[in-house]
């Protein structure tokens, strides 16, 4: 089974916890604090493999979580950290984030990696701490929590030519003629249901990677017939090769369907009208191929270039294959993500962002007020609540972030209660 869009959760493992250790060796006189760090945890990280061509694996395990890093020990020895773990992905994969769209990595490469979650550091022991006014702290950290995610992965195939068109116009029986590949072929529209690929050798030793791409029709690009599920692929093919059915057999005008497919192409992705296009007249050996194709040709541009071939009788197919071949060697990659392009070697541009206060508060319907956000969570998460030192410290943290004030502005008084993830306490002035 094909697949090529799939919707994963990963997490990055959560760092070692410090510890709080002091030293008791004999003739030591006042050791002071010995708790070690704990490690870092593991990291989710993407590697590219060859051999892959599908997303079937993700069908089957959807949550990735890393290990996480040892605890710190006594004799501040640090913990160990942890292993990243490696997920095998598909040359082609682009790698999104589920919640802000955003594109954190584009895989195309064999061995190329990315982290998509980074592991948390790990806790500081109590050595940490130590100062002249409090040389024997017990105070120690938590691990910090990984980084977790729901990404989406989306397969694009790596090819230099795609063929696209009508469904039955000879797509499948092209790729198959010119290169080694086995497309299912038969006598029905959207015989092609997945993503074809195949090398293919010029008579003058030129090589490059053909895709069969499903047929499309009109109102792909809202998701009609086969729509988004493969207008994707065509994304990352440098030479668009338009086939067009000029037997009108199927009932439709050629020119009409040359307009409606280039249309969707440019509904879907207004960048692939950037790529060059060759234009196919295929079947050219069936009846009235020869008038329909004159038409056609008064319909376009002088300078437009087409390729009358019949896939069948592999009439005029090493004209066209040559013409693909030149085209590769002058077009460029098209990069699917942007990249920032300095101003000026001499210009320096400082970009200010208003920070976030790391939290926000609300109240429940029973009156409690809530405090959230990433910043007070991670804190809180880090914090051994077993010590009263390390609660102090807290507090101390809460009103540096200005959460106190903040408190008091929402019209919190003595007694109120306070709600953090799923703890509570009460707010004292």
């Amino acid at each position: 089974m094909f697949v090529d869009h799939v919707k994963v959760y990963v997490r990055g493992g959560d760092g070692g916890d410090g510890m709080v250790a002091f030293r008791r060796e004999k003739y030591v006189p006042d050791g002071g604090p010995a708790g070690g760090d704990g490690g870092r945890g593991g990291n989710i990280v993407f590697i590219v493999e060859e051999g892959l061509r599908t997303l079937m694996d993700f069908r089957y395990k959807r949550i990735f979580k890393a290990e996480r890093g040892t605890h710190g020990m006594s004799a501040n020895k640090h913990g160990a950290k942890a292993v990243d773990t490696y997920i095998k992905v598909p040359p082609g994969t682009v790698v999104k984030d589920a919640d802000t769209g955003e594109t954190i990595a584009d895989l195309v490469e064999h061995g190329q990696t990315a982290i998509i979650a980074k592991g948390g550091r790990g806790g500081r022991g109590n050595s940490r701490f130590a100062t002249p006014q409090n040389p024997a702290p017990e105070l120690s950290e938590k691990g910090e929590p990984g980084f977790e995610r729901n990404v989406i992965l989306e397969l694009k195939v790596l090819a230099d030519a795609g063929l696209v068109g009508f469904p039955s116009v000879g797509k499948s029986t092209l790729l198959s003629v010119v290169s080694a590949a086995k497309p299912k072929i038969a006598e029905y529209h959207f015989t092609t249901i997945v993503p074809n690929l195949g090398m293919v050798e010029t008579e003058d030793q030129r090589s490059f990677v053909m895709a069969d791409l499903p047929g499309l029709i009109q109102g792909a690009h809202e998701g009609i017939g086969l729509g988004h599920q493969f207008l994707r692929h065509i994304e990352r093919t440098r030479v668009i090769v338009h086939v067009i059915d000029m037997s009108g057999m199927e009932g439709r005008d050629p020119y009409e369907d040359y307009v409606t497919i280039n249309e969707e192409l440019k509904q879907y992705n207004m960048r692939l009208t950037e790529r060059p296009q060759l234009i196919v007249a295929n079947k050219m050996d069936m009846p009235d191929a020869e008038e329909n194709l004159e038409a056609f040709r008064k319909k376009l541009p002088e300078d437009a270039k087409i390729f009358p071939i019949s896939a069948i009788s592999r009439q005029g197919l090493n004209n066209l294959l040559f013409s693909i071949a030149d085209l590769l060697e002058v077009t460029s990659e098209f990069p699917l993500i942007e990249e920032e392009v300095d101003e000026s070697e001499s210009t320096v541009l400082y970009k200010h962002e208003a920070e976030s206060d790391g939290f926000t508060i609300t109240r429940d319907p029973d009156g409690a007020y809530v405090i959230s956000g990433y910043a007070i969570e991670r804190l809180f998460k880090m914090t051994d609540f077993s010590r009263e030192d390390s609660i102090r410290r807290f507090a101390r943290q809460m009103r540096g972030m200005g959460i106190d004030d903040a408190l008091r502005e929402r019209g919190a008084v003595d007694g109120d209660t306070v709600r953090l993830l799923e703890f509570e306490f009460e707010f004292t002035e």
